[in-house]
């Protein structure tokens, strides 16, 4: 009676704690679900008048920098964003992505007209993000932007 009794034990226990792995998995994907459903939801908040203007100021979306920050033949690079911001000519801003081609590291600099990985030695123009210098095999792919006055922000 006594080994039946273990044994129902540990089968229950067993038991008890597959369920708790189950549970913790089911609230694990829940997130995941909620998060998805989360973009319809806004769809029609849009609609609402009041709603409308405030989506519209978050689509110009945060300044990156003021034009004053950008130097003239330079440029400055947004780690946190992944984007480097260019002024080729005086009042011609460019921006593109901060992701090398060559190996996915992200530039650092931007001094002597190029866009600068520290990984490998690449350099990009501050033009059209096209290679100045491999190994990088293609160029920065060009991110929008807007200039509304003295900021510039992703487009």
């Amino acid at each position: 009676m006594t080994e039946t009794t273990r044994r129902t034990m540990m089968l229950g226990a067993g038991g008890a704690g597959l369920a708790a792995v189950l549970t913790g998995c089911a609230s694990y994907g829940s997130p995941t679900t909620e998060a998805t459903a989360e973009p319809p939801a806004e769809e029609p908040a849009e609609e609402a008048s009041s709603a409308a203007p405030k989506k519209k100021s978050a689509s110009k979306g945060k300044a990156l920098a003021a034009t004053s920050d950008i130097p003239e033949g330079g440029g400055k690079v947004f780690k946190g964003q992944k984007i480097v911001v260019t002024q080729p000519t005086a009042g011609e801003f460019k921006a593109f992505t901060a992701v090398c081609t060559h190996a996915g590291c992200t530039v650092d600099d931007v001094s002597d007209n190029t866009i600068n990985c520290p990984c490998h030695g690449s350099k990009f123009s501050i033009e059209d993000g096209s290679v100045a210098d491999g190994p990088a095999g293609g160029p920065l792919a060009e991110k929008k932007i807007t200039v509304d006055g003295d900021q510039i922000r992703l487009a």
